[in-house]
């Protein structure tokens, strides 16, 4: 990713918060000669070694997992919020722009099976019932329902390289930013507003 360097974060806990709050990722790789991208949750974990790792699963029928195991180097990719700029909100001419945040991750895949499978699912699936009114826990499906796991091919990746972009406006004056904010919770939209959110934390 081409990131200049007033638009990089080398923050380690924002680009893991990041990461924790926005997990449903891309995944891409090269699969049967052509590049291949799934939409799945990937979450950021430690593994046994101490390392910083992905975990993910997909579909046994999805053909993407079939070049895992010789062409073993993987991309995945996240998105944060992210709105149009529009070049009337500053006090001189300009042009229109888009302010966002991303982080690639670079990385090495590798299957795993066994319990790991079931503890990766477990994690998953208690993250994201935890608001739930009546939360389910995969300690309590039935063996029925636990046999179609075998649909599934779940993964670990272990990261080698962390890429992240914030393009907030950084390279504006103080009144142009001050008024881009403005600007942005005015148009009442949730991508808008949680951009301008992010600028006000950047100037902190």
């Amino acid at each position: 990713m081409f990131i200049p360097d007033i638009y990089k974060n080398e923050n380690q806990e924002d680009i893991i918060d990041f990461l924790r709050k926005n997990s449903f990722g891309i995944l891409v790789n090269q699969t049967n000669g052509k590049l291949w991208a799934t939409h799945i949750p990937l979450e950021l974990d430690t593994n046994k070694n101490g390392k910083q790792v992905l975990q993910g699963h997909i579909s046994k029928e999805n053909p993407q997992w079939e070049s895992f195991a010789d062409n073993d180097n993987v991309l995945a990719i996240f998105s944060g919020a992210h709105s149009y700029i529009s070049p009337s909100w500053y006090d001189h001419e300009n042009v229109p722009t888009w302010n966002y945040i991303a982080v690639h991750i670079y990385g090495t895949i590798k299957i795993m099976e066994g319990e790991a499978v079931i503890e990766s699912l477990k994690k998953l699936v208690d993250k994201y019932e935890q608001n739930s009114e009546k939360p389910v826990r995969v300690e309590d499906f039935s063996r029925k329902t636990m046999m179609q796991t075998r649909g599934i091919v779940a993964f670990e990746i272990e990261i080698e390289e962390i890429q992240a972009k914030h393009k907030l406006s950084q390279n504006r004056d103080e009144k142009n930013y001050d008024n881009i904010i403005l600007e942005l919770k005015k148009t009442e939209n949730a991508q808008a507003t949680a951009v301008a959110n992010e600028m006000l934390k950047c100037r902190k």
